[in-house]
């Protein structure tokens, strides 16, 4: 009886040094991996919740108004443009000015390529060039678009 308890003690004791070993190497591993740094693509990044583009809160009311007016824009008119204020400026910009992405609420470089472009040839005294970039050009020709509406 008693070599019976010796061999359960030692097979008992082996597996907790070998269960230990292993927690320990793969431990050992796993704080080694090296450290991989990722640059996100502008499909994998969340869209801003609002992007104003320089515009004041009233004024952002305003293009709102508009929106709702004649975009189909169904959100609140709190002077914030975020992605559905963007999606009914994205349903204009496709209809009158050649945007041709996605109608997402994401503000990327199509809808500003498109918003200069509009901005552009629309009279607003836009004079940049249609880059994508929301420079400060963009951003005060918007705001005269904004008045003009």
């Amino acid at each position: 009886m008693r070599v019976r308890a010796v061999a359960s003690t030692g097979v008992m004791l082996t597996t907790l040094l070998a269960v230990g070993a292993g927690g320990l190497a793969t431990a050992g591993t796993a704080s080694a991996a090296p450290t991989v740094s990722h640059t996100a693509s502008s499909e994998t990044v969340a869209p801003l919740a609002v992007v104003n583009l320089g515009l004041t809160t009233a004024e952002a009311q305003r293009l709102q108004r508009w929106l709702r007016t004649h975009y189909s824009y169904s959100g609140a008119v709190d002077g914030q443009l975020g992605p559905q204020s963007w999606r009914a400026m994205q349903r204009f910009l496709k209809e009158r000015w050649s945007y041709n992405d996605a109608v997402d609420g994401i503000v990327g470089p199509n809808t500003i390529r498109a918003l200069q472009r509009m901005l552009k040839h629309g009279g607003m005294g836009y004079g940049g060039p249609i880059d994508g970039i929301a420079g400060p050009e963009t951003r005060a020709a918007f705001r005269n678009f904004v008045y003009h509406t």
